[in-house]
């Protein structure tokens, strides 16, 4: 018989009265795409803001690493509502969670566009990345739970909706920001998110059923002792991904502000987001297959080498084709990188608490994201070119590099059959 995976609404409700639901199942994947969708049209707000920093530059007269601020509080909004998105979904369930964050994205995307003075553009993206959140870590750490033989590549789907909105969200908002000006196309895009995303969320509330509490109690135990309490793998992974993604923020957040520079346009460096993004799908969905086999720490580090070697090239190769080449590689190394961390909390932490790890330590990715699109612009006003930010980014790519290694060998020394109770 197959065990309910979701706890009844109240204590009287029998499982019996719920629909079951088996992990890897026709069901898990509809519930997969479903996700996917959801996470392809939220992450607009990670996005919007790259495409339109030139644009919000030369009308407010600002810097551009005060423009830069917008991207900064927008990544920080993004994963402090991570954290409190995972609370919320692992107490009371994806679809509260989704609900919440529909109703920021709406409102402020609005705000955003009405902005009069930049403090108020910048605070609007703080409000856009909380409502972005929930559409990222919670929704990876609640697809981990529909699946077990194929956990690493659900996990990696649902994070490839984030750069499923990177490849698709650029052209149209550049072509939103040539046809209708920032302003409309803010206002355009709070109301496209809260049409469509709410539309999906109740198909996928459907398809879970009324049941609304994850049951965790016969969840799988973690597979990999680390000999690290939870708290200790929780802060090393989440230094390893401030690391790692103050590294990726310098391309990501500055390759279009870059390309206007060097007299290419802004149009052909949002053209190179968008393919760096499609290559990082595939990178994305390829970690999965290969966490699957291999684990997720191994994983995380074949992603790491190969981000510090995109990055060097950056150093030496400006040409237009070079870029376009050089960013169709960087997205395919660094693809896979962060949702590798999900995978790792899920491999070695406790079922019941997946969401929330999980939130801090993407909202530690998003710091470093946060923190590395601010700094590049800082480094950029003071030199004058964005040669030193590339370096910077190498250099944290390799503290990075170093932690995951130390995981390595603790997982190759420690690694066990996994047992109830242990990494608690």
């Amino acid at each position: 018989m197959v065990r309910p995976v979701h706890a009844p609404n109240h204590p009287g409700q029998t499982s019996d009265s719920l629909d079951s639901f088996s992990p890897d199942s026709r069901q898990a994947w509809v519930r997969l795409v479903i996700a996917l969708l959801i996470g392809s049209i939220g992450g607009v707000g990670m996005w919007a803001i790259v495409v339109m920093i030139p644009a919000v530059q030369a009308e407010f007269a600002a810097t551009r690493g005060a423009v830069s601020l917008a991207f900064t509080l927008m990544m920080f909004g993004f994963g402090l509502g991570g954290v409190i998105a995972g609370k919320i979904t692992d107490r009371f369930g994806i679809v509260p969670a989704m609900a919440i964050s529909i109703a920021f994205l709406g409102v402020a995307n609005v705000l955003a566009g009405l902005s009069g003075q930049l403090w108020q553009f910048v605070a609007a993206y703080f409000l856009i990345g909380l409502g972005t959140s929930a559409t990222f870590a919670p929704l990876m750490a609640e697809a981990s739970h529909w699946f077990e033989r194929y956990r690493g590549l659900a996990v990696t789907i649902v994070a490839s909706g984030n750069y499923v909105a990177g490849t698709m969200w650029p052209p149209l908002v550049n072509w939103g920001l040539q046809t209708i000006g920032w302003r409309m196309t803010h206002i355009g895009i709070g109301l496209v998110c809260v049409g469509l995303m709410t539309i999906l969320v109740l198909v996928l509330r459907a398809q879970m059923g009324g049941n609304k509490v994850r049951d965790h109690a016969n969840a799988p135990p973690p597979r990999v002792d680390l000999k690290l309490s939870t708290n200790t793998l929780t802060v090393l992974l989440s230094i390893a991904s401030i690391s790692c993604c103050v590294a990726m923020a310098m391309p990501q957040v500055h390759i279009v502000a870059y390309c206007g520079d060097l007299g290419y346009g802004v149009a052909r460096g949002a053209e190179m987001l968008s393919l760096m993004m499609a290559c990082g799908i595939v990178s994305r969905i390829g970690s999965g297959f290969l966490a699957d086999k291999i684990g997720g720490v191994r994983t995380l580090l074949i992603g790491s080498l190969a981000q510090g070697f995109a990055l060097v090239f950056y150093l030496f190769f400006d040409s237009l084709a070079s870029l376009y080449l050089i960013s169709a590689m960087f997205g395919l190394f660094q693809g896979g990188i962060v949702p590798s961390y999900a995978i790792i909390v899920r491999e070695a932490m406790p079922a019941g608490e997946a969401a929330t790890r999980v939130g801090i330590v993407i909202f530690a990715s998003v710091f470093g994201m946060s923190f590395g699109g601010w700094v590049s612009g800082v480094i950029f006003d003071a030199t004058g070119s964005y040669a030193a930010a590339f370096a910077n980014g190498v250099a944290w790519n390799a503290l990075n590099i170093a932690i995951v290694l130390t995981l390595l060998i603790r997982s190759r020394t420690n690694s066990v059959k996994a047992r109830p109770g242990f990494a608690t």
